[in-house]
Formats: structure tokens, sequence, C-alpha cells
């Protein structure tokens, strides 16, 4: 045996896949790694880690992008904009919930009108003012 190696039949080598390709996700898994690291959240970080990290933040991206675009579709709109991503938190319970402390630039508010300011139904008020005499 002059080349050194054994006479066992190697197995044929797999095609190298990324830990995104092999999670089966969008979002970086390597970057998810690079961030964690440089931002020292842990002495040691597992492999299973990033890519958990990475599932949760591609699920949460997924979710406010389809809420957004129902609102973006629901003003006769085709492009998504900071105010439709504002609607589309502030009224999902969960979303707002984990958003609360965070303002969307150029996001606006939520249509509201308090109770107390909206007109007095005017046919309401006379048959109570006319059942009282």
């Amino acid at each position: 045996m002059p080349s050194g190696k054994s006479s066992r039949a190697q197995p044929a080598e797999s095609p190298r896949m990324s830990r995104t390709a092999r999670a089966g996700l969008q979002f970086p898994v390597s970057k998810v790694t690079r961030t964690m690291r440089r931002l020292r959240l842990a002495e040691r970080i597992g492999s299973g880690a990033p890519v958990y990290l990475a599932a949760v933040l591609e699920y949460l991206a997924a979710e406010v992008l389809e809420l957004a675009g129902n609102a973006c579709r629901d003003n006769g709109k085709k492009r998504i904009i900071p105010r439709h991503v504002q609607l589309a938190v502030r009224n999902d319970e969960e979303l707002n919930k984990l958003l609360a402390h965070v303002t969307i630039s150029q996001g606006g508010v939520l249509p509201n009108i308090h109770a107390v300011l909206l007109p007095k139904n005017s046919k309401a008020a006379r048959k109570v003012k006319d059942q009282g005499q």
C-alpha cells in the first residue's frame, strides 16, 4: 500500500450542505452562531442553540410579514410599508404583547375614537325624551 490509505472501501462523499439547508431554514444559522459568540451570551454555545434561535426568528418574521401583507391588501396596496407592520402588530394580541415597548418608525397609531366623543344617536334620544313626558 504505497499511498498510505487503508484497503477498505471509502463511502462516496456526500455533497456539503450548510447548517441552514440541513435545518430547512431561510435564516442563516452561521450568522446567528457568529452573533451569539460575538455577544458573549454564554461561555459555551451548543450546536443546536443557533439552529433553534434561527428557526424562532424565521417564524416571527414570517408571522409579522403575513399579517402585514394582509393589512396591506386590506388597504388596497401592493407594497408593505411601516404603517402596515404597525397595524399588523398592534391588532395581534400576542405580537402586541411581545413588542409592547417597541416604536415602529413611520407606523402611526391605531385608529381609535373614544366612546365619549362620539355623537349621541338623535333618534334614540328623542324616544327616551318622548317616553319621559
